[in-house]
């Protein structure tokens, strides 16, 4: 029987990581074997790892004592079944560990796909827990797996931002700060959110990447973290916090004051550095849990629905985004050690769309 291949990450330190192998690929009745053939890996597994005790990320893939599987959004194929309703062969999108192989116990089965009915899983956002039948998904073409592995989960966090937003009325703000504007959820946000063109969308991001965030047009302005200071503080504004740094966070609040009418969490690009939300001016920062905002409009909309008005968002801002983004597959645990090293440190390149097999 074969093993799998496990990429660990220390969950006390998460620039520490092991590859070991452990348990069979044998499966019991109800049970299906899938074999991951490759996922993308950004600064939003980072963001994972780094809230994987307080958002119970760890919970999804459980390992050994001490230690955590980042989960991942990617594609792996059916090579073992024991589940009617599941046939061998079949390709899957959805949430997986970085590990050659997951189990999974398929439920309530449909033609778009399946939910994994793992008793671990149960207390935790059935968003992540559902695999999509490349077959039942209208939204699926084979040659742009990449942009979708590097992108779709990602852009769905940016679509329940703009529609969060949207919902409250901005609340009332006329223009929306971004930070880590060149990160790729924050650069979907300012899509959508030009689009609407009700309020002006402003990007806050490092020296070496203010080239890189202007030739997006998507933003109305953009400066560095040093320069927040010349923004019009007279102006209610909604800050988006994809950085996750606590001096930026900190300057933000006393820059705007009272008019920063909103602050919302959302990332932590630079997650070593968050820092703490004592005492700042302005609204008290807020966790944006995109699982909530989207089962919010699942009810509102209904399945259907939903689908729809994603999917459509989806391919205009694809269409776009596929112009901004080298993707760059990388094979072997010695490369998957290299990019994992280089995305968390935040010496990535933002062009580039990290794809990674085992």
């Amino acid at each position: 029987m074969a093993e799998m291949t496990h990429f660990l990450v220390d969950r006390a330190d998460i620039h520490k990581h092991t590859v070991e192998n452990s348990g069979d690929t044998e499966i019991t009745e109800g049970e299906v074997l899938l074999k991951v053939d490759h996922f993308a890996f950004t600064a939003n597994n980072t963001t994972y790892a780094a809230f994987g005790v307080h958002m119970k990320y760890w919970d999804f893939f459980p390992t050994r004592e001490g230690m955590g599987r980042v989960p991942v959004w990617g594609f792996a194929d059916v090579v073992a079944s024991k589940c009617e309703g599941v046939e061998v062969g079949e390709r899957l999108y959805g949430y997986y560990p970085m590990s050659s192989h997951l189990k999974v116990q398929p439920v309530k089965a449909s033609a778009a796909g399946f939910f994994d009915g793992a008793a671990h899983r149960q207390h935790l956002s059935p968003i992540y827990n559902f695999y999509n039948r490349t077959t039942g998904d209208p939204a699926y073409r084979a040659d742009m797996e990449g942009l979708q592995m590097v992108f779709r989960p990602l852009f769905m966090t940016s679509f329940l931002i703009d529609d969060f937003l949207d919902d409250n009325g901005f609340f009332g703000a006329e223009q929306i700060v971004l930070s880590s504007a060149s990160s790729k959820t924050a650069y979907g946000l300012a899509f959508l959110l030009a689009m609407r063109g009700s309020v002006k969308v402003i990007g806050l991001t490092s020296g070496g990447n203010v080239d890189f965030v202007k030739g997006m047009g998507s933003y109305g302005e953009t400066v560095t973290y040093g320069d927040i200071n010349t923004l019009d503080a007279s102006k209610p504004t909604v800050y988006v916090d994809m950085a996750g740094n606590g001096d930026v966070r900190r300057d933000v609040h006393v820059h705007f004051g009272d008019n920063l009418k909103y602050s919302c969490s959302v990332g932590a690009s630079h997650w070593d550095q968050m820092g703490s939300n004592d005492n700042l001016p302005g609204a008290q920062p807020t966790l944006f849990f995109a699982p909530a905002q989207g089962q919010k409009r699942q009810q509102d909309w209904g399945a259907e629905g939903f689908q729809a008005r994603t999917a459509d968002a989806w391919i205009k801002f694809i269409t776009k985004a596929s112009g901004w983004t080298n993707i760059v597959t990388s094979e072997g645990t010695d490369k998957m050690g290299e990019i994992y090293d280089a995305v968390t440190r935040g010496t990535a390149s933002p062009q580039d769309g990290h794809i990674l097999k085992f």
